[in-house]
């Protein structure tokens, strides 16, 4: 687990993040999103939100991080929701290790 959020850090700084809940549901419909990173301690109007975006579209989901780890992981304030960007798909193979 730890490893992941290291290379979600490093994601992060090469720019194939999207972080915010309307941002991350926009680019889902878009289709910029490949891989959704949501905190488990998102409030339910939220959870449903993202989840319902994630299911239609294909986009799979991570919900094992609370929003602590999500934070200090990127080095942000309080972050709820990540979306990687289709064009940095290749650290999804990464992030799936």
């Amino acid at each position: 687990m730890e490893k992941i959020l290291n290379n979600l850090g490093l994601c992060f700084r090469s720019g194939n993040l999207i972080l915010g809940e309307e941002a991350v549901v926009n680019a889902i419909r878009e289709g910029k999103v490949c891989y959704v990173f949501l905190a488990n301690d998102t409030g339910p109007n939220t959870k449903k939100k993202i989840l319902d975006k994630a299911q239609f579209y294909g986009v799979e989901l991570n919900i094992d991080f609370d929003s602590l780890s999500l934070s200090q992981a990127l080095g942000k304030g309080t972050v709820k929701v990540v979306g990687l960007k289709t064009k940095g798909s290749n650290f999804i193979k990464i992030l799936r290790k």
